[in-house]
């Protein structure tokens, strides 16, 4: 068999499993993205993929090989995300979202910094000072991902929704800031020397310059949507800009000693957020986007369980660092989100339940980790906490968003109908 057609039989097999298990999961009431995630980890490297039989499951090879479906899946799911920041929107919740996004971020790298400092005294070999700083860091990060397909899944509506996506994607740009500002730390301490440049201004150029990337795409978006009538090529332009506005994110280059890069989630997120309030139909263009999105997307979880290294429940400190790791997060978040909501007098169920759902981790997180490599040793342990922490949030968070949202009142069971099962009656209407 060709390389092409085993990638392809692969894909396929993805989707179908992910599709097949999202049926069996919804007898038990699980959101559709924790199937997805758990079809990838039954068909991933580490169980049927390690068979090495083509069209069985995915191999680790293959999933290198898989970057480019996230890489896009994530851009449409940050554009998606801007159009929570309509400046209407804006307007009733977006000094709360504001203050909510940035304090309980701040709040969970404080929470999570104390414990794991008091646990590298406990045990020094295994969890060194570095380490623990650029965890805390790393802690900050929420899955925009899972959080948007449990919104969307059950068609959540209400103050909680209203709040939680603006907040979630003020987390990811403060939490990029963080971890940058805590790896800069961190590899002082490690290296003996302090570098301005690394632990302030990169961080904040990083965060700008996505802004302004997205902002520049957003206008040409909106300028050459104009031109195009029909829906096809319409919904086409948009694909072209999600996709452009990824790819120029992945430029990276240095000027004098700066290091000068992008984040694609941050371009991404701006070029929605520009486009949303520029055109006058962005509503009809950004559903149709979500239509044509949906493959990519269940693609997009099922590799990203597949990913998820079952390797690190081998070591025992990583389980024990990990389980510490969740509890202080998961406390952080609670507490942040509950006490800056008190704080902007927002409404109740915002204070008893936003925090809940914050907790899904993911994309962001693996990134940092994934940088934090660099510290050698360190960041072994930092990747290897994370890969466990990931594994047991994207599991397990998105149900906790869902039970969340239902017990705030902004998911109805009631009167929701199969999309089948409502062409078929209307087909047999005659309409």
């Amino acid at each position: 068999m060709t390389q092409t057609a085993s990638t392809f039989l692969s894909l396929s097999v993805a989707l179908l499993a992910g599709l097949l298990l999202s049926r069996l999961v919804k007898k038990i009431k699980l959101p559709a993205v924790t199937a997805y995630l758990i079809a990838g980890v039954l068909i991933g490297p580490f169980m049927l993929g390690a068979l090495g039989v083509p069209g069985i499951g995915i191999t680790a090879d293959q999933i290198e090989g898989f970057g480019l479906i996230s890489d896009l899946a994530l851009g449409f799911i940050a554009f998606a995300m801007g159009n929570e920041f309509r400046l209407a929107q804006l307007k009733k919740i977006g000094k709360q979202a504001t203050v909510i996004g940035v304090a309980q971020a701040l709040i969970t790298t404080i929470v999570v910094d104390v414990v794991l400092i008091a646990l590298h005294f406990i045990m020094p070999d295994r969890l060194s000072l570095p380490a623990a700083i650029v965890l805390a860091s790393v802690a900050t990060a929420t899955a925009p991902a899972a959080t948007l397909m449990v919104v969307k899944q059950y068609k959540a509506k209400g103050p909680v929704t209203d709040i939680l996506l603006p907040v979630v994607a003020l987390d990811d740009a403060v939490g990029l800031v963080v971890f940058a500002i805590s790896f800069g730390v961190a590899k002082s301490i490690s290296t003996g020397t302090v570098d301005v440049l690394s632990v302030i201004l990169e961080p904040l150029l990083e965060v700008v310059l996505s802004l302004g990337l997205g902002f520049l795409m957003g206008v040409l978006f909106t300028q050459c949507e104009k031109h195009f009538h029909s829906r096809s090529k319409r919904m086409a332009v948009s694909v072209t800009f999600v996709m452009m506005t990824v790819a120029l994110s992945c430029l990276q280059f240095h000027v004098g000693g700066i290091h000068i890069a992008f984040s694609s989630l941050l371009a991404c997120m701006m070029l929605g957020t520009v486009f949303c309030n520029m055109c006058e139909v962005s509503e009809e263009l950004m559903d149709r986007a979500d239509r044509w999105t949906a493959p990519i997307l269940i693609l997009f979880f099922v590799i990203s369980g597949a990913e998820l290294e079952l390797s690190v429940f081998a070591d025992w400190a990583v389980v024990i660092i990990g389980l510490v790791y969740i509890i202080a997060r998961s406390v952080g978040k609670c507490f942040g989100a509950n006490i800056s909501a008190k704080a902007t007098k927002c409404d109740p169920n915002i204070v008893k339940y936003l925090g809940i759902t914050l907790l899904p981790q993911a994309g962001v997180a693996l990134g940092m980790a994934i940088k934090a490599i660099e510290l050698g040793p360190d960041g072994a342990i930092v990747r290897n906490i994370t890969l466990f922490a990931v594994l047991i949030y994207e599991i397990v968070g998105p149900y906790l968003t869902k039970v969340a949202l239902t017990k705030a009142g902004d998911i109805r069971e009631e009167g929701r109908i199969s999309a089948r099962d409502e062409h078929i009656a209307k087909k047999a209407l005659g309409q």
